[in-house]
């Protein structure tokens, strides 16, 4: 009885701790055009919402995702074109400078790559049109239809079955404000109801996020060089590159071509950009100057199968351990 116990015990633990992993990469891509994307996981599901913010209420979401803690970078983008054909045009600041000039469905066709190239679902609908060869340049998304597959009826964009996606309104803020500890939303997307210190000249090394402080200041810094994190480990939520939502501005995604929701400033605009209070919309086919825009991915994780034969086992252990 001891012993069964005993055996029960290590595989529950064994099992807790291969669910609890606080963060891991994904890889994608084959050869000299392999890439990882880091996530970080955003828990507590069914957190209350903020009703101080915008939209209001906001940041209440009831399962649990991951969210990339970086913007998606130039190289990101460069070798998911090299494989996939996606021809997405990006300013080119450096392989590892953040992917800006992005209109939202050039967004949308990344993520599409990111789930057909590992085996998932496309999470946006694109239509193929007789003689037409890879993307179009204006090319809109369709919306999921109820004889489609993954069908939502609660969000026309994403198809339920896609691993990855674009956030949205209350996937970015939740990752970006909440802080799950606490309990509570923080104004800044830096732990804090403080102003942040920004970049106060072009090379300042000490500030907590990439926007104009005073002065002049650099373009856009490196993904993992933005300042201090987000409660949850998000990095670059406010500052360095405004980055689009998959939701669109008024909330209801039922349009295609409707504006979509824009949050968390750059490099060169003020702070009040990276406020929860404050949210803006732009055209999804439209791209925003001076390298403004960018976006990051979310993602559902799915067990490895090794994870569920592990919580199998924790389940017999402990079944076993009753009996006994």
């Amino acid at each position: 009885m001891i012993v069964a116990r005993s055996i029960a015990l290590l595989l529950t633990a064994l099992a807790f701790l291969s669910l609890s992993d606080p963060a891991h990469a994904d890889t994608f891509g084959s050869g000299a055009n392999t890439f990882d994307i880091e996530f970080v996981n955003i828990g507590n599901p069914g957190n209350v919402a903020d009703t101080t913010g915008s939209p209001n209420p906001a940041g209440s979401v009831p399962y649990t995702y991951r969210m990339g803690k970086y913007e998606i970078s130039e190289q990101m983008i460069d070798k998911a074109n090299s494989l996939g054909g996606l021809d997405i045009t990006t300013h080119t600041l450096g392989p590892s400078k953040p992917a800006s000039f992005i209109t939202w469905d050039e967004a949308a066709r990344f993520v599409n790559w990111l789930n057909t190239s590992s085996g998932s679902m496309p999470a946006y609908k694109f239509a193929v049109h007789p003689g037409e060869v890879g993307y179009s340049a204006d090319a809109n998304i369709e919306l999921w239809t109820i004889s489609d597959t993954g069908y939502n009826p609660n969000n026309l964009y994403r198809n339920s079955l896609a691993k990855y996606f674009l956030p949205n309104v209350d996937e970015w803020y939740k990752a970006a404000y909440f802080d799950p500890k606490a309990g509570v939303y923080y104004d800044y997307p830096t732990g804090s109801d403080n102003v942040p210190d920004g970049t106060d000249f072009a090379g300042d090394p000490n500030y907590d996020a990439v926007f104009v402080d005073s002065g002049s200041n650099d373009p856009p810094h490196d993904i993992t060089d933005v300042g201090v994190l987000s409660p949850y480990g998000t990095a670059g939520q406010g500052g360095n590159l405004i980055e689009w939502e998959e939701t669109a501005f008024d909330l209801v995604n039922d349009s295609a071509s409707e504006p979509r929701g824009i949050r968390g400033g750059f490099y060169g605009v003020p702070s009040d950009w990276m406020l929860a209070t404050r949210r803006d919309e732009w055209d999804p086919l439209t791209v925003i100057d001076a390298f403004g825009l960018g976006f990051r991915v979310a993602s559902i994780d799915i067990p490895e199968p090794s994870t569920l034969l592990l919580g199998a086992f924790a389940s017999a252990g402990v079944l076993l351990w009753r009996w006994l």
